[in-house]
């Protein structure tokens, strides 16, 4: 038993020498990816957004190359996923609200 609790802070270093470094990493990206957005980003994406709606009307997502549709699918289910993955934090229940 001494000896598992010898190799404890040699463990506990080795562990934080490998988590380090991709903590950092994992922060630097956070800080951009997983704040909200600001009022002009807000103003450039309803513009965006009209373009969308406006390409669908006219029939020109009939046009887009195959790499294109396929990026907009993943967008779409990603926030599709957020949605949903929203919704069951929200409820606190994987089926349904509790009455």
């Amino acid at each position: 038993m001494s000896k598992l609790l010898a190799k404890i802070p040699v463990w506990t270093q080795a562990g934080m020498k490998y988590a380090a470094p991709r903590a950092q990493t994992f922060w630097k990206y956070a800080k951009v990816e997983l704040r909200p957005p600001t009022p002009g980003e807000i103003s450039q994406a309803i513009p965006l957004a009209q373009k969308g709606i406006n390409n669908l009307v006219t029939g020109k997502v009939t046009n887009l190359t195959v790499k294109q549709a396929w990026q907009n699918t993943l967008v779409v289910t990603e926030v599709l996923m957020w949605f949903f993955v929203g919704e069951i934090i929200g409820r606190r229940s994987l089926i349904g609200y509790k009455v």
